[in-house]
C-alpha cells in the first residue's frame, strides 16, 4: 500500500485522522468528537498542503495561512506541524534526529497527500 489516510476510533469513542505510508504513520491529528470532523481535517490537508508555506520556527521564521511548521521538541529534536489558517494545529509528526528528515516529510506530504485514499477503520 502506498500513502493513505486512515480514521480510527479510540476507546474514548473519539476519532483520529492519520496520514501513513505502508504501515508507518507520518502525521496524526488531535482527537475529534465526530468522524465527520476527522474527515474534514483530511480534506483540508489534501487541499491545502501542496501550496502551504514552510516556516522553520527553530530558525526564527514565522508563517501565516495554512503552513507546515518545523518545531524543536523539548529535547531539541525537530518535528513537523501542519497548521490551519486560524493558527490551530491540525496534524503533527514524530520527532526526528535531523531537520533534513522533517523537510523530507513535508515534501512527501505535499506530493502524496492530495491523491491519497482514505482507509476507514472506524
Amino acid at each position: 500500500m502506498a500513502h493513505y489516510f486512515q480514521i480510527t476510533k479510540g476507546q474514548s469513542g473519539q476519532f483520529t485522522a492519520r496520514f501513513a505510508y505502508n504501515a508507518e504513520t507520518l502525521l496524526w491529528s488531535e482527537t475529534y468528537a465526530s468522524k465527520a470532523s476527522a474527515k474534514n481535517c483530511i480534506e483540508s490537508l489534501k487541499k491545502n498542503a501542496p501550496g502551504a508555506a514552510v516556516a522553520d520556527l527553530a530558525s526564527g521564521e514565522a508563517g501565516k495561512g495554512y503552513r507546515f511548521e518545523i518545531v524543536e521538541s523539548k529535547s531539541g529534536e525537530p518535528f513537523v506541524r501542519f497548521v490551519a489558517a486560524n493558527g490551530e494545529t491540525m496534524m503533527r509528526s514524530e520527532t526526528y534526529k535531523a531537520k533534513a528528515s522533517a523537510k523530507s516529510l513535508i515534501d512527501s506530504v505535499k506530493k502524496n497527500a492530495p491523491g491519497a485514499e482514505l482507509s476507514e477503520d472506524a
